[in-house]
Formats: C-alpha cells, structure tokens, sequence
C-alpha cells in the first residue's frame, strides 16, 4: 500500500469520526432551531453514540466476510444519507433516527485499521496504525470547530449537509482508490458475532492489550470527565470554554502516534506499552499538583493531560498492533473485541471518577488513574515474563 493510499484513508478515518463528535458543537443551535430544550436536542448527541456501539458490535465483525472496498463505499454511502436527512429533519424524532444511523453506519475507521494491516508488511504495520489514528484524533479535535463554526454562520442544518456530501464524495474516491481485496473469512454471520467472544477467551494477548487499554482508557476518561469540574470549581473559577481550550492539547497527539508506531515496529509492542503505561504513572503525580490551582496549576495540568493523551493514543498503536498480528483472518472480531473492552473501561473510568472527585476531590482522580495504570503495568511485566518480544520485522522473517 502506498504512502499516497495511506494518508488518504487516514483522512477517511478523520471525516468518519469527525461525524461523530461535530453534533456535540450545535446541540445549542439545534435547540433553537428546533423550538426544544439543549436536554431534549441532545438526542443528536446520544443517539449517534448509542448507534456507533452498536455499530461497533454488529458491523465491524463484518470486515471479515464482506471484501472491504464494497463494504466501506456502502458504509459511507448510508452514512452520507444519514447526515443529509439529520440537516433536513423537520423534528428531533427524525433527527434522532437520522443520527442513529450515522453512527450506526459510521463505523468506517474500524474497518480501515483492520484493512490497512493485512496490505502492508509486518514490518510496516505500527506506522501505518499510527497514521490511521492521527487521521482519527485530527478528525476529533476538528469536528467540534466545524460544527460550531458552520452552524453559528449558516445554521445547525448547515454541517449536517456539508458532511454528507463530503462523505459521499470520499465514497466515490473510495470506489476506485482503496486496493480490492478478498474476504478472510467465510463464515457465517452468527459465527462472526459468537466468535468475537470465543476469541477473547482463547486469545490471551488480546486480553491483555484489552486490559491495557481498558486500565489506560479509563484514567483517561475520568479525568477528562473530572476536569470540567475542577477548571469551574472554586480552585479556578474558570467557564467552559477553558476545558474547549485545554482540549487543543491533545492536537500534539496527531504527531506523535506516527512516532509511536514506528518505535512499535522497530522495538515491539510490549516495549512501547511499557513506556506508555509509566508514562500515564508519571501523568497522574503531575497531575495531582493542579489541585491547588493559580497558574502553576495551569501549567501542572497543562503538562499532565499532555502528557496521559500522548501516552494514551501511543498505547493504542501498540495494542492494536499486538492485535491485528495474531490472526490475519479475524482481525475484524479481533478489532470488535478490542475496542469493545477500550469503551467498557473508559465508561467505568468516568463513572469511578466523578464519583471520587464528589467523594474526595482531584487528589482521589490522580490516584485512581494512578491505580488503574499500575495494574495494567504489573499485568505487563508479567505478561512479558523476562522474555524479549521479537519487532515486527523479526516475526514477519
């Protein structure tokens, strides 16, 4: 696979979860235009979520029976349907089914980490994940910057309709650009679901990059959860827009999981991990220092959250890539079962943590994302068991 080819699915992945997060940005606006309640426009919110997990589940394992070009243009296609009646919805029932859908159909980067891994070599494979994620993480951080900005200009309908259209252009280019390959598997639909639990149970090194990310993503979402709180309480006495703010910090993960994929390639993945989960330890007494606020608060949590997302996303290349390795004709289930535990950790995470900021405050947060990262850290020095991990290279000779 080409350079070329790589770059334009990253930007695939961008546009794919960008859709998911830009509705967030005209919840307001939507309200407005609507004649509701912010509660009840939500449903723009909630519903593409509840429709991208169930996505997750019942469509990603589908990669591995269904040729992936056809199967991503269709993808996209209804995505790009879905996004041109949520901007003509006359009411929030319509809206809701609409964003529903995209979520549900909007699961085109779950397909495209498991497609780019078997066309390109062994030895290639964490960089080209990293890639893919950049493509991801950029998608996030902009969707929210469009949304708001197209909406406040032209309306809440207006990002909903020029995100169908430039999803159903890039489903034309799809059409010809992404290489045609053949289905892995042959199995029957019910086998593909039922497999996706088989697979956590007999594979153990997908068990283990779940619990990593599980560990890992769950630190990350309760403090993500928790800062809002923090950045609006007494300590700092600052609005909303300052968490909108602090958020740009993760922009330098789209540089650095490009980095990170290639050390995985040159050292391995249990290595990387290993750096990435002390990174988040490290992360997490940093962070403890924002308690006080005042500006060296400012810059502790600055420096924190920098520093957990950059160790987050670099984990996920890692995990990922332990995971596509070990079965090049699941690796659809395999991606299904992993990012299935990555959301299940990161929803205990926020719950655990808002729970323990009410309880004891941001020093109780710290300490939990602390926590969860040392059991994921005794989980990999004994995974590793003294043994050295052979680089991507190595296994692919």
């Amino acid at each position: 696979m080409s350079r070329r080819t790589t770059l334009f699915l990253a930007l695939v992945c961008a546009v794919a979860v960008g859709n998911l997060y830009f509705p967030q940005a005209v919840v307001p606006l939507i309200a407005e235009g609507l004649h509701t309640s912010p509660e009840a426009a939500s449903v723009a919110v909630t519903a593409t979520q509840a429709g991208y997990t169930a996505g997750m589940f019942l469509l990603v394992p589908l990669g591995d029976r269904l040729p992936a070009r056809p199967f991503l243009v269709t993808l996209l296609v209804l995505t790009g349907c879905g996004l041109l009646v949520a901007g003509c919805a006359p009411g929030l029932l319509v809206l809701g089914v609409a964003g529903a859908c995209v979520g549900f159909t909007g699961v085109a980067a779950q397909i495209i980490g498991p497609l780019a891994a078997g066309l390109v070599p062994a030895g290639r494979r964490g960089a080209v994940i990293g890639t893919l994620l950049a493509g991801s993480i950029g998608g996030m951080l902009l969707a929210r910057t469009f949304g708001g900005v197209l909406g406040e200009r032209f309306g809440w309908r207006a990002p909903y309709l020029a995100a169908g259209v430039l999803v159903l252009l890039l489903a034309a280019v799809v059409g010809r650009a992404v290489p045609r390959t053949q289905a892995p598997s042959r199995g029957s639909y019910p086998a593909l679901l039922g497999e996706v639990l088989r697979l956590t149970r007999t594979q153990p090194e997908l068990r283990r990059s779940c619990l990593y990310q599980a560990a890992v993503f769950g630190g990350f979402s309760a403090v993500w959860t928790c800062v809002a709180l923090l950045l609006t309480g007494p300590a700092y006495g600052l609005g909303a827009q300052a968490v909108g703010l602090l958020a740009l910090v993760g922009a330098v993960t789209i540089f650095s999981t490009p980095f990170a994929g290639r050390m995985v390639d040159r050292h391995g993945p249990d290595r990387v991990s290993l750096v990435c989960v002390c990174a988040v330890v490290v992360s997490a007494a940093v962070l403890a220092a924002a308690a006080g606020g005042g500006v060296w608060g400012i810059a502790a949590l600055v420096a924190g959250t920098l520093l957990l997302d950059v160790a987050m996303q670099s984990g996920t290349v890692a995990n990922q890539a332990r995971v596509y390795a070990l079965r090049a004709d699941a690796r659809g289930r395999l991606n299904t079962a992993y990012m299935t535990c990555a959301y299940l950790g990161g929803s205990a995470g926020s719950w655990l943590g808002v729970r323990a900021y009410d309880r004891v405050g941001w020093g109780a947060v710290c300490a939990l994302v602390a926590l969860l990262a040392a059991l994921a850290l005794v989980r990999l020095l004994v995974g590793r068991g003294g043994r050295r991990e052979p680089t991507a290279a190595e296994a692919a000779n």
